[in-house]
């Protein structure tokens, strides 16, 4: 089984989403220790936004990147993803990522009758965290986002493990990490891992 970790926080030590993502990796390992993890941590290692250039791939090192990052996408069987909401979305870091990964013809397909996801059978888990409480709000574009961009590529299994409000009060922090963590799925062999 393979586990790709990807953390997009800015917020180094301090991050609530890579504090939850480190945990759900550390679970699924637990479960599993067997599971081999990769790791990419985009504020560190991030991808250049995608332009003309990138699609006509100009720059040999930068079109090596994109194809190891689709080829680690497509040989994880769960993916944990560290999103904080960066204005009321996601980090443009993660999105350099995403587009990356959702790729015509190895993700996704067109076909007569609509869009066709190619990379089924995957788990993801998100683990989120926003200053305010923005769940089930129209300020949310953050997880419907993910949900959307994940199900065009033919995934359906996407959990979140949130931390909200904690921009409130160090105790609203203190009290959400501690739900987020006792929120954490349970790992469970994936059909086609097992």
């Amino acid at each position: 089984m393979k586990l790709l970790h990807i953390d997009s926080s800015a917020l180094g030590a301090n991050s609530v989403t890579r504090e939850l993502s480190a945990a759900i990796t550390a679970r699924w390992r637990d479960s599993f220790p067997q599971v081999q993890v990769e790791y990419r941590d985009l504020d560190a290692n991030p991808l250049p936004h995608l332009t003309a250039g990138s699609l006509a791939q100009a720059d040999a090192a930068e079109a090596a990147d994109a194809a190891t990052v689709l080829a680690q996408f497509l040989a994880a069987d769960v993916i944990v993803i560290g999103a904080p909401m960066y204005n009321f979305s996601i980090p443009s870091t993660l999105k350099a990522w995403i587009d990356r990964i959702a790729v015509a013809g190895k993700t996704f397909k067109y076909t007569e009758s609509g869009a066709v996801g190619l990379a089924g059978g995957k788990k993801v888990v998100v683990a989120s965290s926003r200053g305010g409480v923005h769940t089930g709000a129209p300020t949310d574009f953050q997880e419907p986002y993910l949900r959307q961009v994940f199900a065009f590529l033919g995934i359906e299994d996407v959990e979140f493990v949130r931390a909200e409000g904690v921009a409130f009060s160090p105790q609203h922090r203190s009290e959400a990490l501690a739900d987020a963590h006792r929120a954490i799925p349970r790992p469970v062999a994936l059909a086609k891992a097992a």
